[in-house]
């Protein structure tokens, strides 16, 4: 993203944000793939294809931010988390977001 506006040294790199909806009964379901999820995080940022991921501490909606090609590309990625396979998050909602970045970090892996 080019834009006069813009000062030198900062880009704007174009990423998605998920905002993943907890089951009610999240904080029980969750246990037994709580390991396999995070060490898929984990790997993913690792990577250099997730940025930051976490959750509220209510358990009430986990926030991922990560690189993707298209919109289709960002659904397939959140749709292999154990987490979706298992019921744990009930809604997904996946949207283009325009990332503050400092030119030197480069946009990924």
């Amino acid at each position: 993203m080019a834009n006069s506006t813009i000062p030198g040294g900062v880009t704007m790199e174009p990423i998605w944000v998920l905002e993943a909806t907890y089951a009610p009964d999240a904080a029980q379901m969750r246990a037994p793939f709580r390991a396999e999820h995070l060490a898929r995080i984990a790997r993913l940022r690792r990577e250099g294809t997730i940025l930051e991921a976490g959750a509220y501490l209510d358990v009430s909606t986990s926030i991922v931010l990560f690189r993707a090609e298209s919109e289709e590309a960002a659904l397939a990625l959140v749709r292999q988390d154990p987490y979706v396979r298992e019921g744990v998050w009930v809604e997904l909602r996946v949207k283009p977001f325009a990332r503050v970045a400092l030119a030197e970090e480069g946009s990924g892996a």
